[in-house]
C-alpha cells in the first residue's frame, strides 16, 4: 500500500512540474522579440522625477507620447507642455490607462530629479500618466537623434530646439510625429487611441 501511495505522489509531482515547465515555455513563446526599430533596444538608463532609475524597456506595453523640453525654458516649452496637456484631455478614458505621457529633459545638468519633481507639481502633472525623465548628456543626445529632435545650447540657460511630439506603439516603434506649436492634434489623438486599443 505504501508503495502505491509513493508511486501516486511521484506521478503527481512529475505531472505538476511538467505543467509548470509547459507554462514557462508558453510564456517565453508568447513574449515577442524586440524589433530592430524599437527604442527598447537603447541600453541607456534614465531617472524619473521621483529619483527612480529605469531603462526605457520598462515602459514596454504602453503607448508612449514623448516630447523633449527643459524646465527653465520660457518660450516654446510651456507651449509644448500645453500641447501635451491638450492631448491628455482629449484621450479616450478607456485607452488612457495604456498611455504614458513622457517629458524628456534636454538639459540634464540643470534638470535634476528634484527640479523635475517641482516642475511636475507646479504644472499639476505629478501623477499617472505623466513621467519626467533625465539622463546623461550622451544618452540625451542619442535619444534626441532617434526622435529627430535637434537642440543646441545658445546661452548658459537657453536652448534652441525642435518642437516635436512623438508617438510610439506598445513595442516602442515610432508610429507618428506632430511638429509645431499649437497645431491641430486630431491625427495624433486618433493614432494614440488606435494604438492604445490594441493593448
Amino acid at each position: 500500500m505504501k508503495k502505491i501511495i509513493i508511486a501516486v505522489l511521484f506521478l503527481a509531482v512529475s505531472f505538476s512540474s511538467c505543467k509548470e515547465s509547459d507554462k514557462k515555455n508558453d510564456a517565453a513563446a508568447t513574449k515577442k522579440e524586440i524589433s530592430d526599430l524599437s527604442i527598447y533596444n537603447l541600453p541607456s538608463k534614465w531617472t524619473t522625477q521621483d529619483g527612480k532609475d529605469i531603462e526605457l524597456k520598462s515602459l514596454r506595453g504602453n503607448v508612449l507620447v514623448m516630447v523633449m523640453i527643459y524646465t527653465s525654458c520660457k518660450a516654446a516649452c510651456p507651449r509644448l507642455v500645453a500641447d501635451m496637456r491638450n492631448i491628455e484631455k482629449k484621450l479616450d478614458a478607456s485607452t488612457k490607462r495604456n498611455v504614458k505621457l513622457i517629458l524628456v529633459s534636454i538639459d540634464p545638468k540643470t534638470d535634476t530629479p528634484e527640479r523635475l519633481k517641482t516642475f511636475a507639481i507646479d504644472n499639476q502633472m505629478n501623477h499617472a500618466p505623466w513621467v519626467f525623465l533625465r539622463s546623461s548628456e550622451e544618452n540625451t543626445r542619442e535619444f534626441a537623434a532617434v526622435l529627430a529632435v535637434n537642440y543646441k545650447k545658445i546661452s548658459p540657460i537657453d536652448f534652441s530646439h525642435s518642437n516635436i511630439i512623438s508617438v510610439f506603439n506598445a513595442e516602442g516603434e515610432l508610429t507618428y510625429q506632430q511638429e509645431g506649436l499649437g497645431v491641430n492634434n486630431d491625427k495624433a489623438i486618433e493614432v494614440i487611441n488606435q494604438q492604445a486599443r490594441k493593448i
